[in-house]
This record gives structure tokens, sequence and C-alpha cells, in this order.
């Protein structure tokens, strides 16, 4: 088993592409690389003397100032790293179009996410999603549990998929050892999180969406144009045999007979169809729905109107990947076929160092391979940003979850600035246990980055996905019943997730011992299962305890949204901002910070302005304007027309491709 972990300590210089030397090697490479990296940078301190940071809804909630085009490109940025880029192709590579089905599912999750989330989540008027369970159940253990499982998953499938999925670009293109890649890439991130907070985030988010459109679909021009159109790609692409199979079985090696259908068999498919259809979508809605990167940037807009705009242009954007990364990691297949779909493994240590597979450098390959000088450092330079642009948001998330949801437990009387103090630091601890974590990413879903992200989320999030939606569509269910579901779900979830880990996830060629009653069951059948059970639990438990009354409800669930009484909350707030306790209030004299100080305060956002003291009517006012959700009639008939028009684009192309 030694080297059956693919950690780059294997790779030498046969990581290097064909020709033996670094793919960038030119002046018009490096020079696009650096202007750009210049160019983001400009982009970040911009962002960072027009906003304030220096308090708390500003440096998180970049002040609810943001209009749709940037909400709906954020959001699409955040959920498109170069995670994506690197597992949808890799897995297309090996299995054909149904990995795009992944993609097409959120086209309907984020018009539920517009349209029945967002509302509630406003009219509650909550930062962070764990802040929304405890106006809704009261208690903490809910909210606690929350934010812990929420940093889990953050470490397990965001944050250290995308550091390795980032470090194979740059061992494709430099030869770099993989570690040292990564300690580049999180300085440069680390940089730009820390000084600039969320209106930083959404300001960069939205210039790499656009360069990482307009490159990929460069990309696909070119791949397309090496197969010969799309004609001929369906009949290479069944062709693409590599030509080392020694005495493996073929069912290992041939592509599938049925690459080119999103809808598979329900009991033989490698992604079934009903667990495309259900299964998925209940993994969707987590993250699309309840989750902290998303929902914060819905909560930055202007009003509902921006928020649902926001959603559809993400919905549109979402349609794009089929072509920008699925059909290219086919092509790749056909265009590298010994290399990408090597199944000896001796063969495929050779050729990326993992035994287990290659498709995972399909994409990079494509990028180092295809593309003429100049566009090349682009393209690399847009994956290393699009992957700082997903880490950068879940950094901005989790420290707002820690130090809001945990934090403010450990010390009630924290100030402002220790806030922010703490935030960064936690940054800092998040990153150290990633880097620890990568060497089981690698080795994972028989090398397969995206199918290990959506293993571990099957696992781990439908207990969250039924707790939100009864939360918000059953006022009959309380804290005792949402305690018992997410405990009871993360106990069946973790006991198949610890056995697969355990047993190891295998390959086609050296399939994992894991018993069948265990591991035998397909990861999206597995979240259905879960969810179903999660939401019996739930349900179960709430009935036979006490309900919560009416007067504490005012505006947390559908039914009662619409309410205008005042809402008794079931919990006082943990951290109440103490600048206007009148003790404070004796004159000190205060002195000038030095130099030095004041420009590492000013970088971090740290300025010593004072808050302009409010009084309670203008304080009720601003509340009331933060959690206005009314629409105008013209605005609210454009955003559900286009809505109805999304939906009816997600059932075309799943029967188109079906």
């Amino acid at each position: 088993m030694a080297h059956d972990y693919f950690g780059f300590s294997l790779i030498r210089s046969n990581a290097r592409n064909s020709t033996g030397t670094v793919a960038l090697n030119n002046a018009a490479d490096i020079s696009v690389i650096v202007v750009y990296f210049v160019v983001v940078l400009a982009v970040g301190l911009w962002a960072m003397v027009r906003t304030n940071r220096s308090t708390v809804g500003g440096f998180f909630l970049a002040g609810r100032s943001m209009v749709w085009w940037p909400i709906g490109a954020s959001l699409f940025a955040s959920n498109i790293g170069s995670g994506h880029f690197v597992g949808i192709a890799g897995t297309a590579a090996a299995a054909g179009i149904a990995i795009g089905g992944f993609e097409w599912n959120a086209l309907i999750v984020v018009v539920i996410l517009g349209w029945l989330f967002v509302p509630i989540y406003i009219k509650a008027g909550v930062v962070t999603m764990p802040e929304y369970l405890k106006k809704r159940f009261g208690g903490q253990r809910i909210r606690i549990y929350l934010s812990v499982l929420s940093l889990f998953l953050y470490v397990f499938t965001k944050i250290s998929a995308d550091m390795f999925s980032g470090a194979i670009f740059i061992n494709q293109a430099l030869g770099l050892n993989i570690y040292l890649a990564v300690v580049i890439l999180l300085l440069i991130t680390a940089l730009y999180t820390v000084t600039g907070g969320l209106a930083a985030v959404i300001y960069t988010d939205t210039l790499q969406t656009i360069i990482m459109v307009v490159g990929s679909f460069i990309l696909m021009g070119f791949a397309f144009n090496e197969v010969g159109g799309y004609e001929k790609f369906h009949e290479r692409y069944m062709n693409a045999i590599p030509s080392m199979t020694a005495n493996i079985s073929e069912s290992c090696y041939e592509p599938r007979p049925d690459s080119f259908h999103i809808f598979r068999n329900a009991i033989t498919g490698d992604l079934p169809w009903p667990g495309l259809v259900f299964g998925l979508t209940i993994q969707a809605t987590w993250y699309w729905c309840t989750d902290q990167v998303i929902v914060q940037r819905c909560l930055s807009a202007k009003n509902l109107s921006h928020v649902k705009a926001g959603c559809i242009l993400c919905g549109y954007l979402k349609v794009l990947p089929m072509f920008l990364m699925v059909f290219p990691g086919m092509i790749s297949r056909i265009l590298y076929t010994d290399e990408v779909a090597c199944v000896e493994p001796a063969e495929c240590e050779k050729y990326c160092g993992a035994s287990v597979g290659c498709t995972n450098v399909a994409y990079p390959k494509l990028v180092v391979d295809l593309m003429p000088n100049g566009l090349r450092g682009l393209m690399l330079s847009v994956m290393l940003a699009s992957l700082m642009s997903s880490l950068t948001s879940i950094f901005n998330s989790a420290s707002t979850l820690f130090t809001m949801d945990i934090y403010t437990k450990i010390r009630r009387t924290a100030s402002e600035k220790e806030l922010m103090i703490a935030g960064r630091v936690f940054i800092l601890a998040l990153i150290g246990v990633s880097i620890a974590w990568i060497p089981v990413v690698q080795s994972a879903q028989s090398g397969q980055l995206f199918d290990y992200i959506q293993s571990i989320t099957s696992y781990l999030t439908p207990p969250i996905a039924a707790v939100f939606m009864l939360a918000i569509f059953c006022k009959r269910v309380n804290e005792s019943g949402a305690f018992y579901g997410l405990a009871i779900g993360l106990c069946i979830g973790l006991s198949r997730m610890i056995a697969e880990f355990a047993y190891g996830t295998g390959s086609c060629v050296n399939p994992s011992k894991c018993p069948t009653i265990i591991c035998g069951v397909h990861y999206l059948y597995f979240s259905i299962i879960l969810f179903v059970i999660s939401c019996i639990v739930i349900l179960g438990v709430s009935l036979m305890t006490k309900p919560i009354e009416d007067k504490h409800l005012y505006r947390l669930c559908w039914s009662l949204r619409n309410c205008t009484e005042e809402r008794e909350d079931l919990e006082k707030d943990d951290w109440v901002d103490n600048q206007d306790s009148k003790s404070m209030d004796i004159e000190e004299p205060e002195e000038e910070p030095g130099l030095c100080k004041k420009a590492v305060m000013c970088f971090c956002g740290l300025e010593h302005k004072k808050a302009p003291n409010l009084s309670s009517e203008e304080q009720t006012e601003l509340q009331k304007k933060l959690t206005d959700t009314t629409e105008k009639p013209l605005w609210r008939n454009v955003v559900n027309t286009n809505a109805i028009i999304l939906l009816c684009v997600a059932v075309f192309l799943h029967g188109f491709y079906a």
C-alpha cells in the first residue's frame, strides 16, 4: 500500500510534461501571470478603501449594498473552484457526461434558494446560518453542533480538495513539489482575505468569473478543433482505449456504453438516475440553501429582487460547466488516452505518481499542452485565481462562523476589535489542518476528486438539509426534534464514512474489501435514506414534545412570514456590541498610534473609527431596512418570469441529454 497514496512526494521529473521541460518558460506566459495578480490585488485594495471593514457587518456582509450581477457572479465563482475543473473533467474523462447532471441540478435549486429560503433569512435578520437556527429553536446545542460540523466539512471537502487541485495545476505547469505549491498559494490567498473582508472577495470573484468563463470557452474551442467537431468527438471518445492493459478486465478501461447519457440504470449505473434526481437534490439543498458561503452572498444584496436576479444569473452560468469542463475532460481522454485513461497501476504511477488512476490531470494537461503562449499563462492564473477565490470565500465564511458562533460563547464581553483579530488568527489554524488532510484526498474514490467531495457530502449533510427544510416549512418542529434528528443522522453518516476510509475506496483493478452491506449502497442512495431517517426522527421527537409558541416564531417560518407583531426571542444574543455602554464614555486622552501600528491597523481594517452612535429610533429604522423584503411589482414580475424560463431550460437540458 505504500505507493497507493498519491503523495506528490512520489512525483519527480516524470511529472513535467512529456518534453521534460517546465511549461511556463516563455516571457508571454510569465508577464500575463504577473499582470493578472497585480490587477487582482488592485481590485482588492480598491474595495478595501471603498467599503467599511472595521465593523462586523461591514467585514462579513459587505454592508448590505450589493447589486444583482456581482452576486450572481460571486455565487457561481464561490461554487466553481479549480476543484471543479480538475474533478469534473477527471470524472468525465473516466465515465462520460453524467457528472454534468450534478451541475445542472443547481438550476432548479437556486430558484428554491432565492424564492423560498432567502426571504425567510432576511426577515429573521440573521448573519450566519446557525444564528437562524438559534432564533428558530432556541438553545445552544444545535447552533454549536452546526458551526463545528460546517468547519469540519470546510476542511474535509472544500479546502483540502481545492488545495489539492490547485497543486495539480502548479505541478503540471512548473513541476514544483505539491506542498511547496500549496504554501505559495495560501500566502497570496491569506494576504487578500485578511486585508479585504467580503467586499474585496465579491469584487475579485466577479473579475475572475468573467476571465474563467472566457478562458475556458477558448480552450473548449481549441479542444473541439483538435478532435474534429462534435460528431467526431462522440465516435472517438468511445474508442479511446489505452494501449497498455495487461490482463485487466475490459470494464475497467473501455469507455462506458452509456457515456453519453445523463440518466443511467438505477441498479448497475455508476450514477444511478434516482440518485441523480433525488439524492443529489438533497445535497444541493444543503449546499445552495443552507451553506454559509452561498447564503452570505445573498444576504449582502440591496433588496430581495437583487437576490432573485443574482440567483437566476447564477443558474444560467451553471449551464456552462457541461460544455466548459465535462466535454473538454472527455476530449483530454481522446488526445492523451495512454496517460489520462491509464489502468495498469505501474503505468499510472509513471505518468502522474498515482497507482489508482490519472484522470485528475485531464484538464490541467489540456491547458498546458493546447493553449498558445500568453493564453496558457492567463488560463493558469485564472485557475489559481479561482482556487484562491473559493478559498477566500471559505476562509471568510469560516472565520465568521467561528467568531460569531463559537468565540462569543467563550468570551461574552469581547470587543468588536477582539472578534476581528480572533477571526483572522483562526484562519491560520484552519490552513494547517487542511494541509495535513491532503494525502487522504489524493487516494480517495479511485483517484476521482469530484466523487470524493460528493460522497463525503452525502454522508454528513442530509440531516442538516432536513432540519432547515422542516424548520422553515413546518412550525411544529421544535428544538429536541431537530437536535436528535441531527445527532442520529450524524452517527449513521459517520459510521459509513469511517468504514469507507478504514477499508479504502479501492479502484476498478483492486476493489475495496469493505463489506457490501456498508459500502454497497451507492452514496447518492445513501443520502436519500439518511434524509428520510432524519426527517422521521425530527418529526417523531417533535410531536412527542412540547411545541414552540407562535409568538417566538413570527417571521421565522413560512406560514408566519408576514406577521408584523414583535417577536419574543427564545434566547438573548450572546454578544452585545458594548460600544455604547455609558461607562465607556469617559473622555480619555487618546494617544495617537505610531506610523507602523497605523499602517498595520489600516491594512487589516481595524482602524479606530468610531461608528456613529444611533438613537433607538434610528436603530429600529435600520433594523427595519435590513429585514425588508418588499419588491417593486414590475421587478418582481420580471424575476418571476425569468425563473420560470430558467426551470424550463433545466427540464429541456435534462431531457435532451437523458
